[in-house]
């Protein structure tokens, strides 16, 4: 039976309706007026609901299908949108309370990625010893977990087979480990014949190996490279989970993480929640014995959270892909790391324990911050250059690939030498005949050491460009560029549509840098081979009715908005200028209750940062979308142009602005929504 998921406004309306009053059940009853235990077109209202929830075609719904359409519609469709010391790969992996359970994205530093596994001995079903250094015979080796008896392991047989078939010939090795304490050896031979795997089998009955790991599930995969670095944990696809089934999977996070190990990159989504059969290990302790060296440690945080800017060619303005390098700048990176500001990131901590908020969230783990500051503060050993971390490759050229089409500024815009500019304005014709749909964009730059950030807005033909205030225009903006972050690549079936003769704005903001020089940035597109399913706005929330007094060191502004539509949100990016201080998002849904979105407690207009959510939320009609911003109009805030005056809105960075930005999805035959 194939599982029909279809997300119109109309199915999430009724889906958070029945939702919203407490729990499926009693809510189920109330729409069930003859008691008969199933929901007819009648009793919901509107024929039209039927189709989108009988996932059986028999006309009716019973509870099941309204249990499995809901979760459905949080964990499937929502989710095709799109981080210790020296023994211990990654602390436990908590999955969330509920009915049915699919993989969740997790911080990958928190999960050990990018860490060293321990040499560890694995036990062969012939009782002979495989050392975890075997891995570097290949470009990859994947330790698979499974249990004969776990259903969820046999439902993912078919798929361990056919990963087998599809990259062992292209170097990666695998190893499938039954799951302590699993120790009936024919049974484990039995599974393996029944699924014709032609990979190694081992036995880890003692729970040796699940323990160095620290695994969790029976299903749970490890991706380490040649030099034994963990590059992915987590689910090998989200087909399967506890509670439900799909045809197809929707995120296939082993396959995509191995694409991404052949290629020499990195994998968009690292680590994940694994469902299965909970393995019943002790406590894990992390093991804080030992010295961290650079060789085994040190260069793989680096590696994991600072090289993609500070390496040559690099956005930043030194290196960080040497010993050598480290020693040199040593000083400078205890000071940033230790006030927070590097690695820039600046959104709140959800609760102890919980799942990240964020797919891109950049923060340090506090495991990985501990080691970092420990070796920088001890003698600082290199270890054994055996041990090192393979060395990072990076794209050369487009990181999205070569572009369908490419924009560029007409003309470069000069740079002085000293002092602060004004936001450089200029709308570049795109010339296309017809509608496109663009999937990635990348800015680029001509002399990216000058450039602050890009807000970029499309303007349609025979329009006028949008005012910045998140209310005017087409949209709140298009597209953005800011240090670290030049490019966007939505998942298939989502993109932006770029209207036939349009044109694109570019506000440029350029902070010299002591020596004059020019820009001419340019933007790539790459369209989607087909029209999507869902259109990708960004909307706005703005307070232009900003008055921030005087030598105010902290002045509060709110300002919300009432949702017209259900909302389907996938991220956040707040905007304010250098008096801005801190800004939060809210949410207040019909029933009364409110949540915080995204916490900024320290807002930087140096970073200004998207918040990408790792899991999309819903949100009903009539909610209510708070922002609040703080600001420092005092001589206090160093970058304060002036504590003497009264600051109201406007383009420049001596004035303020107050926006915040929501990036949402819509199915393309509805409208986007305008928050106003």
């Amino acid at each position: 039976m194939k599982l029909r998921i279809v997300i119109f406004t109309s199915v999430v309306t009724i889906a958070l309706l029945l939702k919203a009053a407490g729990p499926v059940e009693e809510k189920f009853k109330e729409f069930d007026k003859n008691s008969d235990g199933v929901l007819s077109s009648d009793e919901l209202n509107a024929a039209d609901y039927l189709p989108k929830m009988d996932l059986n075609s028999d006309g009716k719904v019973t509870l099941e299908e309204v249990r499995t359409s809901l979760a459905s519609m949080s964990r499937s469709a929502l989710a095709k949108l799109r981080t210790n010391q020296n023994a211990t790969v990654a602390p436990s992996i908590t999955a969330p309370v509920e009915l049915q359970e699919g993989p969740q994205v997790v911080k990958a530093s928190e999960a050990g990625v990018g860490r060293m596994a321990p040499e560890i001995s694995i036990k062969k079903l012939d009782g002979s010893i495989l050392k975890l250094a075997a891995a570097k015979d290949g470009k990859a080796l994947v330790l698979g977990f499974f249990s004969p008896t776990c259903p969820m392991s046999g439902k993912l047989g078919p798929e361990m087979a056919r990963l087998e078939k599809d990259y062992i010939a292209k170097g990666v090795s695998f190893i499938w480990l039954s799951a302590p304490p699993t120790s009936n050896l024919a049974d484990i031979t039995k599974f393996a014949k029944s699924y014709q795997l032609s990979a190694t089998i081992a036995s880890d009955a003692d729970g040796a190996v699940a323990k160095a790991l620290h695994a969790t599930t029976t299903t749970e995969v490890f991706v380490l490279d040649a030099a034994r670095t963990l590059i992915y944990r987590g689910a090998i696809n989200d087909q399967y989970g506890l509670g439900y089934a799909l045809d197809s999977p929707r995120h296939t996070y082993l396959r995509n993480a191995l694409d991404a190990v052949l290629r020499g990159d990195t994998p968009g989504i690292a680590a994940t929640t694994a469902p299965g059969c909970a393995l019943d290990l002790p406590a894990q302790e992390k093991n804080t014995t030992g010295t961290a060296t650079y060789h085994r440690d040190i260069a793989r945080i680096l590696n994991q959270n600072c090289i993609e800017c500070h390496r040559a060619d690099g956005l930043a303005p030194f290196s960080l892909t040497s010993y050598d390098d480290v020693i040199e700048h040593a000083g400078m990176i205890r000071k940033q790391v230790e006030r927070g500001a590097m690695p820039p990131w600046f959104a709140s901590s959800g609760p102890s324990g919980s799942h990240t908020l964020f797919s891109n969230d950049s923060s340090l783990s506090m495991a990985d911050k501990a080691t970092l500051l420990a070796w920088l503060n001890s003698d600082r050993p290199k270890g054994d250059v055996a041990d090192a971390p393979l060395p990072r490759k990076f794209p050369e050229g487009w990181v999205i690939g070569q572009p369908d089409l490419v924009i560029q500024l007409p003309r470069p815009f000069a740079i002085k030498a000293e002092g602060t500019m004004p936001y450089q304005n200029i709308t570049v014709p795109v010339n296309i005949p017809e509608d496109r749909w663009v999937q990635a964009y990348e800015v680029v730059p001509t002399d990216r050491r000058v450039v602050h950030h890009v807000i970029i807005r499309v303007v349609e033909k025979g329009g006028r460009i949008a005012r910045e205030d998140g209310n005017g225009g087409n949209e709140g903006l298009w597209a953005a560029y800011v240090p670290g972050n030049s490019t966007r690549i939505l998942p298939e079936g989502y993109a932006k549509k770029l209207p036939a003769g349009s044109s694109l704005h570019f506000q440029i903001h350029y902070t010299p840098n002591g020596k004059a020089t020019e820009d001419q940035l340019k933007i790539g597109l790459k369209f989607a081979p087909k029209p999507p399913q869902y259109a990708v706005h960004v909307a706005g929330i703005a307070n232009i009715r900003l008055r921030i007094p005087p030598n105010e060191a902290n002045h509060v502004e709110t300002f919300s908005r009432v949702l017209p539509v259900d909302m389907m949100v996938s991220g956040f990016m707040p905007h304010m200028h250098v008096r801005g201080k801190s800004f939060k998002y809210e949410i207040t849904t019909p029933d009364g209750k409110t949540e915080t979105l995204l916490d900024v407690p320290r807002f930087d207009f140096n970073w200004q940062l998207q918040y990408r959510l790792a899991q999309p939320r819903v949100f009903p009609r009539g909610s209510t979308m708070k922002i609040t911003a703080v600001f420092d109009n005092s001589s206090g805030n160093k970058a304060n142009p002036d504590p003497n005056k009264s600051v109201h809105w406007g383009q420049q960075t001596y004035d303020e602005m107050m926006i915040g930005y929501v990036e949402h999805f819509v199915p393309i035959k509805e409208t986007k929504v305008t928050l106003h």
